[in-house]
């Protein structure tokens, strides 16, 4: 087919671009900008990318035209497309026809750690030999992509031959102007034996779930279409994630967690119990065990209990899912390098390590500093965080946020990433300083304040974490070319 993309630019508009180029299709796509890494990467996957919009860009011959989320009815493409009658899809449905069809998915959902737990799942199956295809909203260190067809034949899976599966990362962020219905609403249900998981559920998006009501909605009704012979996975450390699937689900549900968690009425089958760090190599290890069971020590090169957690909950799934045996996950999970942007070690220039993190919501950034601040126990950990996303530029979790940075020694924050949000609604980052204490917690004006303050009072031994869910003005480049030209003088 000839398919363009409007709005190809963003990272899962991208990833199905060169999933529809892999398949055979000829693609371009339209957008603003190109920037690295999607632009590059785009043009290096033969997309023809066409930038600005324009209504020009959209012909009559075209079969199929995905709009991205972010493209408003008023888009002169959209519009063009809408005019000539052509064939429109959301990103979303575009993956359910095109690539779940045939296939059982694994759909990973919730407020956190989707990214790092499907990126687990898709190499657990990898290293199993499923070729799984998978959709995944980052870059995984292990993959050259986030995005990958994968095998369309029937695999071997536990004791028959089923479709082979695919991993995708549900997020709950809704498909298109004309479907205002998450996302992950498209990707369950293709197959009756599909898998899902549920993370974590905490208000988030407050842009279109004005309250905790509405956002825990769509996550109950995401359980309830997981089809009945299908499987769910379930957090029970989080009481909204373990009652919401025990009220809607009508497949079977299995639940994970560590040890010491608060699980309610609700014993987890998959279970660990964290080890200490490894002082050396900073690997995380933990003990598994599966209905009782001991299953052996596993280890994780990704820092902090958030990670094991993700690593069990993945095992969970493929291991009840599809059959993949613990010692596979195991050999895969301590082969696991990451995600990009998830406590992503940019370098250490004149000896002080600097993380990039998308950590962005209070709990993320909570289980990140603390994770970091296990990894390296001794010199000062900074914290420079950019409050970007629609949720965090508001007032909605202004307590929690004090708490939040409780495992940093230093505080740097940089002016709020959206200038849209109603006075009276809008995150105090005075108030947020004072409270957690002047002499730690600083506010900058913009983002060449921010650079000042870290490169003038960072010294070796030192860690710094960069939290934005954001490009963050191209801080990261500038950091470290800063601090190595101080370190070099």
């Amino acid at each position: 087919m000839r398919i363009h993309l409007v709005g190809v630019a963003g990272t899962g508009m991208g990833q199905l671009a060169s999933l529809f180029k892999d398949a055979g299709h000829d693609v371009s796509g339209s957008d603003m900008s190109f920037d690295p890494p999607m632009g590059p990467a785009l043009e290096a996957a033969g997309i023809r990318c066409l930038r600005g919009y324009s209504a020009e860009h959209v012909e009559a011959g075209i079969d199929l035209v995905v709009v991205g989320n972010a493209i408003r009815k008023e888009n002169v493409e959209a519009a063009r497309a809408e005019e000539l009658g052509l064939r429109r899809s959301s990103m979303s449905a575009a993956l359910r026809e095109h690539f779940l069809s045939g296939r059982r998915a694994l759909v990973v959902a919730g407020t956190h750690g989707k990214t790092t737990t499907s990126s687990m799942c898709a190499f657990i199956l990898a290293h199993a030999g499923l070729e799984p295809g998978f959709f995944i909203g980052g870059l995984p260190k292990n993959f050259a992509s986030g995005a990958q067809v994968g095998s369309t034949k029937r695999k071997v899976l536990a004791t028959s031959a089923k479709p082979a599966p695919f991993v995708v990362e549900g997020d709950e962020y809704d498909a298109v102007y004309w479907h205002k219905q998450p996302k992950f609403f498209d990707y369950i249900g293709a197959s009756q034996d599909d898998v899902a998981m549920i993370t974590s559920v905490e208000q988030d998006h407050i842009d279109i779930y004005p309250s905790a009501e509405v956002y825990e909605a769509q996550f109950a009704a995401f359980a309830a279409k997981v089809p009945t012979t299908g499987l769910l996975v379930v957090d029970a450390r989080d009481a909204r994630a373990r009652a919401l699937a025990q009220a809607n689900a009508t497949c079977r549900v299995v639940f994970y967690g560590l040890e010491g968690d608060d699980t309610g009425d609700v014993t987890p089958t998959w279970q660990a119990a964290l080890v200490a760090p490894d002082p050396v190599s900073g690997a995380q290890p933990f003990d598994l065990y599966a209905g009782g069971s001991f299953c052996g020590r596993y280890a994780l090169k990704v820092p902090g209990a958030h990670n094991v957690r993700n690593a069990v909950g993945a095992i969970a799934a493929c291991a009840e899912g599809f059959g993949v045996g613990v010692q596979t996950a195991r050999t895969a999970l301590a082969a696991f390098e990451g995600v990009r942007r998830r406590q992503d070690l940019l370098g250490r220039p004149g000896e002080i390590a600097v993380y990039d993190d998308f950590a962005h919501h209070p709990t993320a950034v909570d289980e990140t500093l603390r994770a970091l601040r296990a990894r390296h126990p001794s010199g000062r950990l900074w914290a420079v965080f950019e409050p970007r996303s629609a949720t965090a530029c508001r007032a909605l979790h202004q307590t929690d946020y004090v708490g939040a940075f409780g495992a940093a020694d230093r505080v740097v924050f940089a002016p709020l990433g959206r200038t849209n949000v109603p006075e009276g609604e809008r995150l105090d980052l005075g108030r947020l300083a004072r409270e957690i204490g002047e002499s730690k917690a600083t506010v900058a004006h913009d983002t060449d304040a921010v650079l000042a303050a870290v490169v003038e009072g960072a010294r070796a031994g030192d860690t710094i974490a960069l939290l934005s869910n954001g490009a963050f003005g191209g801080i990261h480049t500038r950091l470290l070319d800063a601090l190595a030209t101080r370190a070099a003088s």
